[in-house]
């Protein structure tokens, strides 16, 4: 009996010491998350929902009931404008409830903050050692003043944001080939890759782009941008139509009256064969235009292509 006693008084001991353990461990771990207080503003905004669906929320969202009034307050205003709007943040707060993974609460601070829903943010930010989730501008530079810790969405938006937007004009070395045969292909000091049309010429060197569109997927941002053209480039002129030159107009020399009816004769015949040469001339020309017309129009249906 003894030692069937010494046994289960053995087994005891080590379920108890089992449980201080375990109960030791949530609680530490329960004391190291730090609370996220939402503002009014940030439910509101709506945004908060894609952050916390990408999985970056990874405290304890909290929600004090003081906000849920203020919103309530709102919803009941005779603004349309403000009642719309607060309605959409006390939707945004049952999504929250509903996504997988996040950890929301609604904390019991009351119904009404007597101070001001700002200052009872704070206050519950500075006793529970959490930190604020807000984009309101004057809130968030009172809380950093304070030593707060905020969480803005709207500067998660701004580091998240391209360097360069469609419009834009950079010097871009261009380094490989691209895809299709007349791309060129650069990277931006972050990584970007950037596809410049028509620039396979270019090569090796340093060109002026502009960026057109960008491209957003899973594996990464790409932009495409086109060349912008070099003003130092000869013009390349069109032969023009007709003469070249004024042809010089002749003389007539001064004559006898016994022979002005022949030499008038001959000059006439010269000029009709002046005249001749110089439209067949123009005709040539003329068709040397229209073929080259041709050819411009071709490459610059290629090049569209």
């Amino acid at each position: 009996m003894e030692i069937i006693t010494v046994a289960q008084q053995s087994i005891i001991l080590i379920a108890v010491l089992y449980l201080v353990a375990v109960n030791t461990k949530k609680l530490t771990n329960k004391s190291s998350e730090k609370p996220i207080f939402v503002d009014t503003s940030v439910l509101i905004d709506g945004r908060i929902i894609a952050v916390a669906q990408s999985g970056f929320v990874r405290g304890t969202l909290s929600v004090p009931r003081s906000v849920i009034g203020e919103l309530q307050f709102l919803a009941d205003h005779a603004d349309n404008d403000k009642r719309s709007r607060a309605r959409h943040g006390l939707d945004v707060i049952s999504e929250l409830q509903n996504i997988p993974g996040v950890k929301i609460i609604i904390f019991q601070d009351g119904s009404r903050a007597e101070e001001g829903v700002d200052e009872r943010l704070l206050n519950l930010a500075k006793k529970y050692n959490g930190s604020i989730c807000t984009i309101d501008y004057n809130l968030n530079k009172v809380a950093k003043v304070e030593g707060i810790e905020v969480l803005n969405v709207n500067d998660l938006a701004m580091s998240l944001r391209m360097a360069y937007l469609p419009g834009e004009k950079i010097l871009l070395e261009l380094t490989q080939k691209g895809q299709d045969v007349h791309q060129a292909i650069g990277h931006l000091t972050d990584g970007t890759m950037v596809v410049v049309e028509h620039a396979n010429n270019k090569i090796g060197q340093t060109v002026e782009i502009e960026f057109i569109r960008s491209l957003q997927t899973a594996a990464g941002k790409m932009m495409f941008a086109k060349l912008i053209a070099d003003k130092r480039d000869p013009v390349v002129k069109r032969p023009a139509v007709g003469r070249s030159k004024a042809q010089p107009v002749a003389k007539k020399p001064q004559v006898r009256s016994d022979t002005a009816r022949p030499v008038k004769a001959f000059h006439s015949d010269k000029n009709d064969q002046r005249l001749s040469n110089n439209s067949s001339g123009t005709n040539r020309r003329r068709r040397y235009q229209s073929k080259t017309e041709q050819q411009e129009q071709k490459l610059i249906d290629l090049l569209d292509k």
